[in-house]
């Protein structure tokens, strides 16, 4: 035993050597953790900035002007002044977002009790911001409708008063969500890369040959694999969490980050495994990346990262959960969100083992019968 793990620590630091004088792929894992992490989490924003707003306003009372003064930056730009007939015209040439349609005697039919009509029309090519715009302006009007009620001597009908906590991100601001979510696809996607590469460099460069005369096993090269380039992207996804999220970014980490880093030495055990898998059937770098892609988008958009696994189909939920992935998740968002413990997420730790087992066994046995062929 003694013997076994010796070769799998030269062979691991033998892979550390060869990583080490691979330029490109350096330059990839350090943009990758730091300038990719800090782009994406600063330019892909979910929430409304900036939207283009346009107002019919053919009521010009002070009812109407005060809702026009209430849309206002950073969310929404100044609400340009349109005619009823340029509404579809705006829409169609994607100047505006939101047009809001306040009709005649708007403030007369208000203040009159008869419950009149403003009319929004909304481009909803642009989903999250239409949907989420729609809800602030929404907002906007009734809360703007109420405090000109009051100021009128009137009471608005409001049975019911809703007071709204948002927990674990008080401000909704999306680079919170975004930076710490960009590390963890790149784990994935790198995990895969960076092992999967290895294997076909050993392969192209014709120095698997070497490896298959030295007194070494097939397990002792691929778990070697598995360490040294798990190392690297593990303690990557560390500096890139500390440094740019929250250092550069101002992202809090609620909970511990050794915690954390357990959790992703177990995934990147799955994830590596699975890029050993890869390697073993793809005969070259391009079929590696072709073979990749697909497997990372749906590791990707079906493991929780974006969309809860409540919203998908029963099926598709259950199917998910032989990912390590939607287990990875679950547990990074329950830790760095949440502040979570060993209590909380070792159920997910330890699927995520559980299939980091299976994944290993059956890239073993396809790295073995590769070796074989090779000989």
């Amino acid at each position: 035993m003694a013997q076994h793990l010796a070769n799998i620590f030269r062979l691991g630091l033998k892979e550390l050597s060869s990583l080490s004088r691979d330029a490109v792929m350096m330059f990839l894992i350090v943009y990758t953790f730091s300038f990719a992490v800090y782009d994406v989490a600063q330019g892909a924003r979910t929430e409304v900035r900036n939207a283009a707003v346009a107002v019919v306003d053919e009521d010009r009372s002070e009812f109407t002007r005060r809702l026009i003064d209430a849309i206002q930056p950073p969310y929404f730009q100044a609400p340009q002044r349109i005619e009823r007939l340029e509404i579809d015209y705006a829409l169609d040439h994607g100047n505006v977002t939101f047009v809001l349609d306040f009709p005649p005697r708007l403030e007369a039919d208000l203040l009159a009790g008869r419950r009149p009509e403003i009319g929004l029309d909304v481009d909803a090519t642009a989903m999250t911001q239409a949907g989420v715009g729609t809800g602030y302006l929404q907002n906007i009007v009734a809360r703007t409708t109420e405090e000109f009620l009051q100021s009128r001597g009137e009471t608005a009908a409001l049975p019911v008063s809703v007071v709204t906590r948002s927990l674990f991100n008080p401000n909704l601001d999306s680079v919170r969500f975004t930076a710490v979510m960009q590390v963890l696809e790149n784990i994935t996607i790198l995990a895969m890369i960076l092992v999967g590469a290895a294997v076909m460099r050993e392969r192209e460069r014709g120095t698997i040959e070497h490896l298959m005369v030295m007194p070494v096993t097939a397990t002792e090269i691929a778990l070697a694999k598995i360490w040294a380039n798990g190392l690297v992207i593990l303690t990557a996804a560390g500096l890139s969490l500390l440094l740019v999220v929250k250092g550069a970014l101002g992202v809090p980490i609620a909970g511990s980050l050794p915690l954390f880093l357990c959790g992703a030495a177990l995934y990147l055990f799955a994830v590596t495994a699975l890029g050993i898998l890869l390697a073993t059937v793809a005969n070259s770098m391009p079929q590696l990346g072709l073979l990749a892609i697909p497997i990372f988008v749906i590791m990707n958009l079906l493991s929780g990262t974006t969309t809860p696994m409540e919203a998908m189909p029963e099926w598709l939920g259950i199917a998910m959960q032989a990912a390590p992935s939607t287990h990875f998740i679950a547990l990074a968002q329950a830790v760095l969100y949440r502040g979570a413990g060993l209590d909380v997420v070792w159920p997910q730790m330890a699927a995520t083992f559980a299939l980091g087992l299976v994944f290993l066994v059956v890239a073993l046995l396809r790295f073995r019968d590769m070796l074989a062929r090779q000989a």
